[in-house]
């Protein structure tokens, strides 16, 4: 290479590099709209909420959240995949739209793999199994729930917050597991379908925490199991899916922040720190940890092989659970 020809790309270089560290400074000089992919009052919401507020304190500008249902979150992650990359639009990556529905739907809007580039794993929240006890009268464990089912074919029916998400998956698991006949009902979000099972329109509903947590402590709802490793500390009385007598039955659901593919990476690292930073924060946990999210941090890097991990263990049990594709 000729010595002018080098010169030259040295200082490109140096000019991208100076450029780079004067948009990460500039950054954000106006409000960022984070897309939660779910209404208002589900778990997701209540996580984008919280987090949300504290890195827009942090960074100066509001962050405002924009609740787009539908479709099991994977309307609002197509809006985001195809807003520009300027880290104004971001998205509250879900393990449904981000991980399941590219196995569950034929033709999917973006292509989870290829159109986001990953900013942090926020954590994770249990699945619970709860049921309304006026509905399911008598049931008081996985056990009974399923001789009840096997009695009464085709009476049950479970919530979701769509075909594709982690509480469909996890009730086509049920279904599998106890040899049982029970009827799928998906919703655009976990607030109407917990509006739902406390009035009966529905019995079960396998669903995140947060909207649950405070009807099983009053008593409107029962909870029989969740679908972690391990029991929840909020819930230290119910077992685990594996302890109630069904083994391989693990399912958790994470969020995680993802921008657009393209977004500059002085950008993608700047929102990583702050990201972390409000996640650590004792106010943060203090609000979040009571209804059972478990919190993680990490790496833009870490959050990407998460959501390539799942992709592959969700094809896997859609394959082998012969859930058919929509």
């Amino acid at each position: 290479m000729k010595r002018g020809s080098r010169q030259w790309l040295v200082g490109a270089a140096v000019m991208w590099g100076l450029a780079g560290g004067a948009l990460a400074q500039t950054y954000p000089n106006h409000p960022i709209h984070l897309v939660v992919g779910f209404p208002p009052g589900g778990g997701t919401d209540v996580v984008a909420r919280v987090v949300g507020q504290k890195v827009g304190d942090a960074l100066g500008q509001q962050i405002v959240i924009d609740n787009r249902p539908g479709a099991t979150g994977t309307i609002g992650a197509n809006a985001v995949a195809k807003s520009p990359a300027d880290g104004y639009t971001l998205l509250v990556a879900h393990v449904n739209s981000n991980a399941i529905a590219p196995n569950i739907f034929r033709k999917m809007p973006y292509d989870a793999r290829k159109d986001f580039a990953p900013i942090i794993y926020l954590g994770y929240v249990p699945n619970v199994l709860a049921i309304n006890p006026q509905g399911v009268p008598g049931v008081n464990s996985v056990k009974e729930l399923v001789a009840y089912a096997k009695a009464n074919p085709g009476k049950l029916s479970f919530a979701s917050s769509g075909n594709g998400s982690t509480q469909h998956l996890a009730g086509e698991m049920l279904k599998l597991g106890g040899g049982i006949n029970i009827i799928h009902v998906p919703y655009k979000g976990s607030g109407q379908a917990i509006t739902d099972l406390l009035a009966n329109q529905v019995q079960l509903n396998i669903d995140t925490m947060p909207p649950v947590i405070e009807h099983v402590k009053s008593g409107r709802l029962r909870a029989l199991a969740v679908t972690t490793p391990k029991r929840a500390s909020q819930l230290p009385d119910v077992p685990t899916f594996v302890e109630a007598g069904m083994p391989g039955f693990t399912m958790i659901n994470w969020y995680g922040v993802a921008a657009p593919a393209g977004t500059p990476p002085e950008i993608i690292n700047k929102l990583n720190a702050e990201f972390n930073r409000a996640i650590a924060a004792p106010d943060v946990r203090g609000r979040l940890t009571p209804v059972g999210a478990e919190l993680a941090g990490g790496s833009p890097a870490d959050f990407d092989a998460l959501i390539r991990s799942d992709l592959d263990k969700y094809a896997k049990l859609v394959k082998d659970a012969h859930i058919p594709q929509e």
